[in-house]
C-alpha cells in the first residue's frame, strides 16, 4: 500500500489539491491500493502533554497509524512550504507516531517528497528538512525530491494541475517511486 499525505492541518489547501492528483496518478499506473490522508480533516486529540508517555496514544490517532501509516510500505509526502520548512503540524504527526510500532511504522519503508510552493524554490529546503526526519526513523527517501514552484499559475479555479509539465514530472516521479 501507499500512503499519499496532504503534510498540512490548513482548511482547504492547495496542497491537497496535488496529493490528490498525485493519489490518481497513482492509481492510474498500478494496480497498488493508494490511501490518501489529509492533515486537515484528522481530529487533533492527540495533542497533550502525555503523548509521549507509552501507552498514552490517543484512540483516534491509533487508528490513524493503524489505517495509513503501518500498512504502507511506501509513502508521498506533499508539503506546502511553511516559514522555510515544511508544516509543523505533519513533524508532531510523526512524532506522535513514534510512540507506539515505530519500527513498524517508518523502519525500512520508502517515500518520495513533492515541495510545493508559491514562490519560486518549490520548498526546497523543507523537503531537506523532512528528508533528516525520515532517514532518522529509518525510512528511506527518493533521491528524485520534486519542488513544484508558483503552483498557484499551474492550477484552475477548481484546483485541478493545468499544467502538463508539472504533471509530466508528478508521473516521472510517480513511476520511479513505483520501482524503488
Amino acid at each position: 500500500m501507499i500512503t499519499v499525505i496532504s503534510g498540512t492541518n490548513r482548511k482547504n489547501s492547495e496542497c491537497l489539491h496535488f496529493a490528490k492528483a498525485y493519489a490518481n496518478i497513482i492509481r492510474a499506473k498500478s494496480d497498488v491500493p493508494v490511501k490518501l490522508l489529509a492533515l486537515e480533516a484528522i481530529p487533533h486529540d492527540w495533542f497533550h502533554a502525555t503523548m509521549y508517555e507509552t501507552g498514552q496514544q490517543s484512540p483516534s490517532l491509533s487508528v490513524l497509524q493503524d489505517a495509513y501509516m503501518l500498512p504502507a510500505s511506501k509513502f508521498v509526502y506533499v508539503i506546502p512550504e511553511y516559514n522555510g520548512s515544511f508544516p509543523g503540524a505533519l513533524k508532531l504527526f510523526l512524532d506522535a507516531c513514534s510512540i507506539r510500532n515505530y519500527k513498524e511504522t517508518f523502519k525500512g519503508k520508502k517515500a518520495a517528497l513533492v515541495g510545493i510552493a508559491t514562490g519560486r524554490a518549490g520548498n526546497l529546503r523543507g523537503m531537506d528538512h523532512l528528508t533528516g526526519v525520515l532517514h532518522h526513523v529509518g525510512t528511506v527517501v527518493l533521491p528524485n525530491k520534486l519542488p513544484i514552484s508558483r503552483i498557484r499559475q499551474l492550477m484552475d479555479k477548481q484546483g485541478n494541475i493545468t499544467d502538463e509539465a508539472t504533471l509530466l514530472v508528478m508521473e516521472k516521479q510517480a513511476d520511479e517511486l513505483l520501482s524503488f
